[in-house]
C-alpha cells in the first residue's frame, strides 16, 4: 500500500490506519532535525536587534550551558523563541506545545509564561503594556524559576560580542529530547523543581 483509499476518515479500514501509524510513527523520529531547521529559518525573522532570532536563541542555550543547566533547561532555552515567525501573538505558547510532551513540566510553563515575565523589561516602555503582567503568576511553583530562566538566559541574550557556541552544539541535546517516550511520568516530573544553575558543572563545562 501506497496511500489509504478513503477520502473521508470514517471509510477507512484497519489496514489503512495501521498503515498510516506506522508513517506517523516514523514521521515523529525526526521532529528534531525540523526543529533544527526552524531555528535556522529564525534569521529570516523579526529584526531591529543587533542579534538575529537566531542569535538570540544560540546564545540563551550557550548562557544556560554555562550555567551547568541540564539538558531539559538548555533546550528549552534553545526553543523558547522558535514560534515567533509562526505565532508572533502567542509565540511562548507556541513553543510550551512543541517542548510539552518531552521535557519537564517546570520547563515547559517557564517557555509558555516567559512572554509575560519579559515584560518587566520593556513594559513601562509603550503605552497599552503592563511592566509587571507576570504578577498575576504569583505564587505559582515555578514563578521564581521563569524569573531567573528570563534573567539570567533571555533577557541578557541579545549582545553580538558574546561568544556563542554554535547551532551544531546543541543538535545532539535537541536530538535527545525529542527521542524521548512523549508524556512519560519520568519525563514530565510533574511538580518538581530542578535548579537551574549548577556551578559544579558549570566549573566543569568551563574547562571544556
Amino acid at each position: 500500500m501506497d496511500k489509504v483509499r478513503f477520502t473521508q476518515m470514517k471509510d477507512g479500514t484497519k489496514e489503512e490506519y495501521e498503515f498510516l501509524t506506522a508513517h506517523e510513527i516514523d514521521h515523529t523520529k525526526h521532529t528534531a532535525r525540523r526543529l533544527l531547521k526552524a531555528l535556522v529559518d529564525l534569521d529570516e525573522g523579526l529584526s531591529g536587534y543587533q542579534i538575529t532570532r537566531l542569535g538570540h536563541s544560540v546564545q540563551s542555550a550557550t548562557r544556560a550551558w554555562r550555567d551547568g543547566a541540564d539538558t531539559d533547561w538548555v533546550v528549552a532555552a534553545l526553543l523558547h523563541d522558535i514560534g515567533d515567525i509562526y505565532a508572533p501573538y502567542n509565540h511562548d505558547e507556541y513553543a510550551a506545545t512543541i517542548l510539552k510532551p518531552f521535557v519537564r513540566e517546570q520547563c515547559t510553563w517557564c517557555v509558555q509564561t516567559h512572554g509575560d515575565f519579559q515584560m518587566l523589561y520593556y513594559g513601562h516602555h509603550l503605552d497599552g503594556f503592563d511592566q509587571n503582567k507576570r504578577d498575576r503568576h504569583v505564587g505559582h511553583a515555578y514563578f521564581d524559576d521563569c524569573a531567573e530562566f528570563c534573567e539570567r538566559w533571555d533577557q541578557a541574550s541579545f549582545d553580538p560580542e558574546y561568544d556563542d557556541l554554535p547551532l551544531s552544539f546543541f543538535a545532539p541535546m535537541v536530538e535527545e529530547v525529542f527521542a524521548r517516550e512523549p508524556y512519560a511520568a519520568n519525563v514530565i516530573r510533574s511538580g518538581e523543581r530542578l535548579p537551574l544553575t549548577d556551578s559544579a558543572v558549570a566549573a566543569e563545562r568551563a574547562q571544556m
